[in-house]
This record gives C-alpha cells, structure tokens and sequence, in this order.
C-alpha cells in the first residue's frame, strides 16, 4: 500500500537534519545530531518506576523495572517481559523507549525490565548481548524479591534490540531456560544486508542502508558476521524457541529479514505470529500519539505477551 500520511510526517521531520557520511562518521556525531523519534503523548501514569544496578560481565548494568498498577484480578506474582531498546546497537537507552515500556507494562499486566546495555563501538560484539544476557539471568534470579513469576518471562525489543531477544531466545533454549514468548518489533536479523529490501527502500524511508551497513560495522568490529549470536537468522537449528510474535514494516530495509526469520521459526515447528505493517517505516511504534498503527501495534503486542502469559 502506499507509505502512511502519518510515516511520511516522520520522515519529513527529518528531512531536513544534517547530512551523515556513513563513511567517515564517528559515534560521538551521531549521537550529538540525530535524535531518536519521541511519543508527542504523555507517558502512562499507571505505571511505576523502579531503578536497579545489576552485575554485569563489564560491570554495572542500569535496568529500569516497569510495574503496572495492580488490580484485583491480577495474579499474586507478575509475568515479567525483558525489554531491549533498539538504536543500531550504538545509540539509545531505556529512555527511548520509555513510552512503548509503560505502555506493554499497563496493557500485558507484566513487569517489564529495561536494560541499559553497553553500546558499540566503545563496546562492541558481544558486549551488549551480553549484559541482555545477564539481566535475564537477573530476572530468573530475583524474580521473588521483585515480585515477578520465574515461570513466566519473556524477551522483547525493537530493531537492534530485537537482535538481542532472538539471540537471548536461542540462547536460553540452549540453556535450558524456559520462556514463554520472543516479541520481536522490525528486528535485525542478519549481517548480510542483502535481501531484496534492502536495494528497495535503500534510501528516504527513515533507516538507510548506508546507515545500517554503518550500525553493523560499529557493532562487529572484527567478529565474524556470520556467528548466530550476532545474526540470530543465520543459526541452523530453531527448533524449540519459544513462541514468537515478529513485526515488520513494508518501507523498512530490515523488512526481509524479519519475515524470513519468522517463516524460518515456522518452518522449525515455533508457533509464530508474523504482522506486516503494511505502509510504514523503521521505528513507527516508537510514535505513540503520533501515529494510529503504533498504538494498534503496542496493542497487539501486549495482546500477544498477555496470550504467551495465560
């Protein structure tokens, strides 16, 4: 279908910021002139905040912890839901995606837990996959002292994040860790950047192939790109990962690799959920009261956790 009036409002927001050579930029630049998009809509208020420092292979790891306001039909200890923020592995933080946690928090009835990992390239691979891996193991272990259900934990994020959540998810069926679901929103799946979609929306849909083929450069550095923990689609054996819910959007270069990874789930016998957003781009949940389909998405997606959690 043809690109959202609400899709293009975005990329006309940053049409006129400043121009990024993807070959000599330095992190430090990025960071100072592009800003991740922000919610116009007020954050929930039913929703409390808790901050924690966590032990990490690198040391401390800031985590912010979401806990809904309890009803009366809620259960005595809450599912939990380990959220990783997305940024291209180099920029971003739990404030990013500060709206879009509140926001599953309040309507999946869990706990969820926001993790400040390391970033590339003063961290590369596998840095920040690890400290995502260390929080989970967190959430398992604390999960009485902060009143979360160890039965019931799922992985969840956006974009560079949602590389974290497939690969915790492989991960931990290797370990033999139980999850209950893997939300993975417009994920990065493969190093490669050489699927079909990446040639068709290469250029003026928000997220470039320049800027993606620079995000993995950063995050690699000399690891080798092929390695499932770094291209959670290049793994050879999905069988029995946890249920998966996977989003795309048509005008994203990421958008193969998102539905091929959800074919390959399926494929291994994973009961997987794949959503087409059909005429949006990269990072549109992240425009919550600015764009219609990032609410009917977070919806749905809290719909899935809730589902997973029953």
């Amino acid at each position: 279908m043809p690109l959202h009036p609400q899709a293009r409002a975005m990329i006309d927001a940053y049409a006129d910021g400043p121009a990024l050579d993807f070959e000599r930029l330095e992190a430090a630049r990025l960071r100072a002139d592009f800003v991740l998009p922000a919610p116009s809509a007020p954050p929930r208020a039913d929703v409390r905040i808790e901050e924690h420092a966590i032990a990490g292979p690198g040391g401390s790891i800031p985590v912010r912890l979401y806990r809904p306001e309890r009803v009366a039909s809620d259960p005595p200890r809450w599912p939990m839901t380990l959220y990783l923020h997305g940024g291209g592995f180099v920029l971003g933080s739990p404030d990013t995606t500060d709206g879009l946690c509140r926001t599953l928090a309040a309507l999946a009835r869990t706990l969820v837990i926001s993790v400040d990992y390391r970033l590339a390239p003063e961290a590369p691979f596998p840095a920040g996959l690890d400290d995502a891996h260390a929080a989970l193991l967190w959430a398992y272990g604390q999960a009485a002292a902060i009143g979360g259900d160890d039965e019931r934990i799922a992985v969840a994020g956006d974009s560079s994040g949602g590389n974290f959540a497939a690969a915790l998810a492989q991960r931990a069926s290797r370990d033999g860790l139980r999850l209950r679901h893997q939300l993975l929103l417009y994920p990065v799946l493969d190093a490669a950047c050489d699927r079909p979609s990446y040639r068709e929306f290469a250029e003026g849909y928000f997220l470039s192939a320049p800027m993606m083929h620079w995000y993995w450069r950063q995050y690699l550095a000399d690891a080798d790109p092929a390695d499932p923990r770094a291209s959670p689609l290049r793994s050879q054996d999905l069988r029995g990962l946890a249920d998966a819910t996977v989003f795309s959007a048509e005008y994203d270069v990421l958008r193969d690799e998102a539905e091929a990874y959800a074919q390959a789930l399926s494929e291994a016998g994973v009961p997987t959920r794949l959503q087409r957003w059909d005429g949006q781009i990269h990072g549109f949940l992240l425009q919550q009261g600015k764009n219609d389909d990032a609410d009917a998405a977070l919806e749905q997606a809290a719909a899935a956790l809730r589902a997973a959690f029953a």
